[in-house]
């Protein structure tokens, strides 16, 4: 009886230490959500209806934006805020298509609107920067070119900034557009997409929400973020040398200038959907890549214990990147735990375990996903009924894992490009460096042979 307790408890033990990681960083999170909707709601619902509307800026980067220009264009024109309030800046990154003639007819054919084109050639960074020179009215707020936004979204950002003068930057909700996810015909390209649809919802609605009540929010999304004038204005703006400036510019608000920095859970910016697996590698690392960069430019000097309980990046880069070579290890170690006296059956069990602790705080996240969107019925509607995504969820994440482990290598090995190798390329790579490497080793076989045989 004493051996078998024991090597249960040893067990126990051993698989109890991953069973802690989805509880912590995952379902505690997801129960804290609930208390952190309540909260929101209450605070929130004092919202002011505006009695005025402040003039702001809209500046949204191009870089051949021809296909997606147009329509961008016109959710800014069907917003609920006064398009005559509205500055809009185009910035031009170098593009090589018809965008600027996509411009000039939109301008032409709504002159009533205020746009403004400008010409930069060095690099989205700097063409922000610009743009931020060149701005006008209380507050700026930046959209990509290939999105549409909320008829609400704009006014929403508003009103949250008027009615609450402790706010000083916002990034609004990024959603993939539930419209072209439903016009993907192929199967598993439309379930790759509704899986992406519901990390983008898990991520800004729970994740972004839970993030912003401890002040904690790593970037402001550059597809979608919002700032008042005066503050923006106060940092170093956008920096040229990571392929992060929306990250870096985070920080800077925040440990340079100590201000608040929140999310606003009812202004949605639709973006396209992944194309396909392919593009969501490039898209990963280049997200871990900038991570690791904009980590570096703002070091913890607390040291690491203390910084650990005082700095929310130090503990992201904890779990990201300092646990990530542990977890492949022990991925990697489960195939051989069959031969170090582990029944294939109790292995399975408790990964079966695990996967289904991630699947609970994946539906948690749910519930308090649709009480955000309780606001926008269609969209809860969609996203409610298509609830089995959530058991997929951990499989998609296990993908990402292994996405930004990747990014994590490249990190270490390269400098900072936009340019990012795809799967496709890395594949090609590993192939090259295997056959090389077998090559070597054929050489040295067939050596050795005519040695043995010399010999003789």
């Amino acid at each position: 009886m004493n051996n078998i307790l024991k090597i249960l408890s040893n067990k126990i033990c051993f698989w109890a230490s991953w069973v802690v990681i989805p509880l912590i960083m995952e379902i505690i999170p997801a129960i804290l959500g609930f208390f952190i909707l309540i909260k929101k709601k209450i605070e929130f619902k004092s919202d002011m209806e505006l009695s005025y509307f402040p003039h702001i800026t809209l500046i949204i980067p191009v870089y051949n934006s021809a296909g997606s220009l147009e329509q961008c264009l016109d959710s800014v024109l069907n917003s609920s805020y006064p398009t005559d309030k509205i500055y809009i800046l185009l910035v031009n990154n170098g593009s090589k298509d018809e965008s600027f003639k996509i411009f000039q007819d939109y301008q032409y054919s709504h002159s009533y609107m205020n746009m403004k084109w400008m010409n930069a050639h060095q690099g989205k960074s700097k063409a922000l920067n610009m743009a931020l020179f060149n701005s006008s009215g209380k507050y700026i707020i930046h959209i990509d070119s290939d999105g549409i936004l909320h008829p609400d979204a704009i006014l929403n950002l508003v009103r949250r900034f008027e009615s609450h003068e402790n706010i000083n930057c916002m990034t609004g909700v990024i959603l993939t557009n539930p419209d072209l996810i439903d016009e993907t015909k192929k199967f598993s390209q439309r379930l790759l997409k509704e899986i992406e649809f519901y990390e983008y919802a898990q991520a800004f609605l729970a994740g972004r929400n839970y993030e912003a009540e401890i002040n904690s929010i790593f970037t402001l999304s550059g597809a979608f973020s919002a700032f008042r004038k005066s503050t923006i204005l106060k940092t170093q703006l956008y920096n040229t040398e990571t392929v992060c400036e929306d990250t870096h510019v985070t920080f800077q608000v925040r440990r340079l200038l100590n201000k608040k920095i929140d999310l606003c859970e009812n202004a949605i910016f639709f973006v396209d959907p992944i194309e396909n697996v392919q593009t969501l590698y490039v898209q990963r690392q280049r997200w871990q890549r900038g991570e690791i960069e904009v980590a570096h430019m703002f070091p913890e000097t607390d040291g690491i214990l203390v910084g650990f309980f005082r700095n929310f990046m130090l503990r992201l880069l904890i779990f990201d990147h300092t646990f990530a070579f542990p977890r492949m290890i022990w991925y990697f170690a489960l195939i051989c735990l069959t031969f170090l006296d582990y029944p294939f059956q109790f292995i399975m069990i408790s990964i079966g375990f695990i996967y289904f602790l991630y699947t609970v705080s994946a539906f948690l996240y749910y519930l308090n996903i649709c009480s955000y969107l309780n606001w926008e019925k269609k969209l809860r509607n969609y996203y409610a009924k298509r609830l089995p995504i959530i058991f997929m969820l951990p499989l998609f994440n296990f993908m990402m894992y292994w996405f930004r482990f990747a990014g994590i290598i490249n990190s270490i090995k390269g400098q900072s490009n936009w340019k990012t190798k795809s799967l496709k390329e890395e594949k090609e790579i590993i192939k090259s460096i295997l056959s090389s490497d077998l090559f070597h080793v054929k050489k040295y076989i067939t050596k050795l042979k005519q040695n043995i045989y010399y010999h003789k």
